[in-house]
């Protein structure tokens, strides 16, 4: 890949990672309620999502599900479907001092359930698709080989997301924790983010 183009594949791709979404509202929420450092699995989760999306564009399988209005209808309703979910249940999360829902003591979120969610928020946008299906071709010059021009444009898309998502967004975060910290604080968070994801998951839902 040419310096010019990488240079504006490296200017567009921090544009839309500052472009706020489902998975910035994610990272917020993750380094609000279990800490900026791990939020990590949080955003790496979304990367693996991303590369999907990516591999998905690349074998024309994207083509099939822009193409397709039921298959496009479905994944976008179950996506929109899960932000919902997430979000009541974040809103409806009890915030005593040091105790769970089960009024148990609270421990951390495992990495890996953070992972999934991750995975799940971003995997579960069909219009990722099709805005790669946009995307990647004006960065993609087919007289070239392929494979290496994909490796090159996935990498740089995933730094730069981690780097936006977690120096950013958790950044963010990570300072307006301090101002709500304690139980109310903690309350007025996950009815915030609670909120965020039903509008994120709402607007999935009515946008065409």
């Amino acid at each position: 890949m040419p310096l010019s183009l990488w240079l504006a594949l490296v200017g567009a791709g921090v544009l839309i990672s500052l472009t706020p979404g489902a998975g910035a509202i994610n990272t917020m929420s993750n380094a609000m309620t279990s800490g900026w450092a791990r939020s990590i699995w949080g955003i790496l989760g979304q990367q693996a999502a991303l590369l999907v999306h990516l591999v998905i564009v690349a074998a024309g399988v994207g083509v099939l599900v822009a193409g397709t209005p039921w298959l496009f209808d479905t994944i976008r309703y179950a996506g929109a479907a899960y932000l919902v979910y997430l979000g009541v249940r974040q809103f409806l999360a009890r915030t005593g001092p040091g105790a769970d829902a089960d009024g148990g003591v609270r421990l951390p979120e495992p990495a890996g359930s953070m992972f999934r969610r991750g995975l799940l928020v971003n995997l579960m946008n069909p219009k990722a698709v099709v805005f790669f299906l946009a995307f990647v071709p004006q960065f993609v010059q087919p007289d070239r080989p392929l494979l290496g021009q994909y490796a090159v444009l996935a990498a740089t898309v995933v730094v730069i997301d981690v780097v936006v998502m977690w120096f950013f967004f958790a950044t963010t975060a990570r300072g307006l924790g301090r101002l709500t910290s304690g139980e109310k604080g903690s309350r007025v968070v996950n009815r915030v983010f609670g909120s965020l994801f039903v509008g994120v998951g709402a607007l999935l839902a009515v946008m065409h």
